[in-house]
């Protein structure tokens, strides 16, 4: 059976975007790029044959699809085995089969945590698991179809000029490589940004799911303790002290001094 964990995003063991993609990559012999490929759920199906082999059928894992169906295929497979090993873990399907960066990242999160959890360091020849799939969904025909005539420009236009203006060209040529390297750094800002924006909001929901679950604690602790049956103990005064102790520099509410005097 699985060894169930829990984890939140302010976990002290959480790691990095790029960190997170080399111990896919390296552990599965996978060529991802980025955290929303694992939205196929092909990668978390190998993961599970690794750590509880026969439990995922990986002849029906699709890993260079790019069909939705068949990201919901591949995690019924993985829902299916977690049931059988005893995973608590509810999977997001709806959520993550559509490739956004914040539910994907989350959720590979928690898995990391639960793949340490889970595994015994047995050796594991991945590309042969699953029959040589490819590690990665095959980049879209189309994009280099509009590439290529691009690439032809330059030339044809080299071709029709006098030789003495060869330099303008180069020139200019140099130029827009220089644009298109700076509008790749900024790109590769933005991104940085955005994930930091992600880890943050995580982080954000985290605290303020933390923070209610504790304030109901305690508030249902007072509730008992101003109960007739408890209300002249001793231990409830203790309690009760506790409970309104403020820090200092800190004043309490009105509503906090009015339950005092009660």
């Amino acid at each position: 059976m699985a060894v169930n964990v829990f984890h939140t995003a302010v976990s002290s063991d959480n790691i990095s975007r790029h960190d997170m993609l080399t111990w896919i990559n390296s552990t599965l012999q996978l060529n991802y790029t980025k955290i929303e490929q694992m939205s196929s759920g092909a990668a978390y199906c190998q993961f599970m044959d690794l750590l509880f082999p026969g439990f995922v059928p990986m002849k029906r894992v699709k890993f260079s699809t790019r069909l939705e169906h068949e990201y919901l295929g591949n995690f019924k497979l993985l829902q299916t085995a977690f049931k059988k090993v005893g995973v608590d873990k509810p999977i997001p399907l709806d959520r993550l089969v559509k490739g956004r960066f914040q539910d994907n990242f989350e959720f590979v999160q928690w898995f990391k945590r639960f793949f340490d959890a889970n595994y015994d360091g047995k050796e594991y020849d991945a590309l042969a698991a699953r029959g040589g799939q490819a590690g990665a969904p095959a980049a879209a025909a189309p994009a280099a179809r509009r590439a290529a005539p691009a690439a032809r420009k330059p030339a044809v236009a080299a071709a029709s000029r006098p030789v003495a203006r060869a330099a303008p060209a180069a020139s200019s040529s140099a130029r827009v490589v220089v644009g298109v390297a700076k509008s790749a750094a900024n790109t590769s800002q933005m991104d940085e940004i955005r994930e930091q924006l992600a880890g943050l909001q995580l982080t954000l929901d985290s605290v303020k799911k933390e923070r209610d679950f504790y304030f109901g604690k305690v508030h249902d602790i007072e509730v008992i303790c101003h109960e007739p049956d408890c209300r002249n103990l001793d231990v409830t005064s203790r309690i009760l002290e506790i409970l309104y102790a403020t820090e200092a520099g800190l004043v309490p509410s009105e509503e906090e001094e009015e339950q005092e005097e009660y």
